[in-house]
């Protein structure tokens, strides 16, 4: 099959792309496990496209228990080398409205460490550089897309808080996120960035508000049913962004995320166990 440059992670409410012709339903397995779903694989604007709901058909996976590595190196067996995360998120500021859009280009870790955030371990050490979280330069070009087709507010740039979940925050959390400076506050951006970059794979971040976490007093405190409400009116422009994405981007472009193992292995390559070299087989070949 010929490779697929351009993924498409879905997240809460995007669990299908209905503009992709064409499509059809690829079942991968990986050496972390099955991925959320079938990948579907479809034409739009011009280039396969590769689609993978992050919670799966259904929304059955917990942030937590999406496996966030079966899904980036099921990508990368089909050859992708950009990927697109949508995210639902909370509104940490006021001006960021829910409705609204939003590029994030920084990122402050929350989780607590019941999600693999590597693919390396178990014999094999890699550091790669994450000083900028997402690739700025698929970001500008998502920044560009959502501009001229979202028909809303977008918002380029702001910190994206990524904690654990599933319940959302207390109003004390809420206050000291905002403290921090952060932005939007979600569940799912980490650690897919993380192995987005290990595996040398360019990833950028398009966050959908659904609601002003519970730190607003001129508001309620954040319910399901008001995230999927809004979620709702999202996925639309959240789609034509994507659409509008699409003949952007470049399939032979080379950006620092391709190259991201250049020097991150610390390990010498004849103490690289047998059973790692084959579990890394299609990540690092040093």
């Amino acid at each position: 099959m010929e490779p697929i440059s351009i993924g498409i992670i879905g997240g809460s409410g995007l669990y299908a792309m209905e503009a992709l012709t064409d499509r059809s339903e690829i079942q991968l397995t990986t050496p972390f496990g099955d991925p959320s779903d079938a990948v579907i694989v479809g034409n739009l604007a011009g280039q396969r496209v590769a689609f993978l709901p992050r919670h799966g058909r259904g929304h059955r996976f917990t942030p937590s228990e999406v496996p966030y590595r079966a899904n980036i190196h099921a990508l990368k067996q089909l050859g992708v080398r950009f990927i697109l995360g949508v995210s639902a998120v909370g509104s940490l500021r006021e001006e960021l409205v829910p409705g609204h859009l939003v590029i994030p280009d920084q990122a402050i870790d929350r989780t607590k460490g019941v999600r693999p955030a590597t693919f390396f371990g178990e014999g094999v050490v890699a550091h790669v550089a994450f000083g900028e979280p997402v690739c700025p330069y698929l970001s500008a070009l998502v920044s560009q897309a959502a501009h001229s087709a979202s028909n809303t507010t977008v918002h380029d740039g702001g910190t994206y808080c990524c904690m654990e979940g599933p319940q959302f925050s207390t109003k004390a959390e809420s206050e000291l996120y905002r403290s921090w400076g952060c932005s939007i506050i979600g569940m799912t951006l980490l650690p897919e960035a993380k192995l987005a970059r290990e595996a040398e794979i360019a990833y950028a971040n398009l966050s959908l508000v659904t609601d002003y976490d519970c730190w607003h007093p001129d508001h309620d405190n954040v319910t399901a049913a008001m995230v999927v409400e809004t979620i709702n009116r999202n996925v639309t422009a959240a789609q034509s962004t994507i659409a509008a994405l699409i003949p952007l981007i470049d399939p032979t472009a080379v950006y620092p995320a391709h190259s991201a193992l250049a020097h991150a292995v610390m390990t010498a390559p004849e103490a690289i166990p047998a059973a790692a070299r084959e579990r890394l087989a299609l990540l690092y070949r040093g």
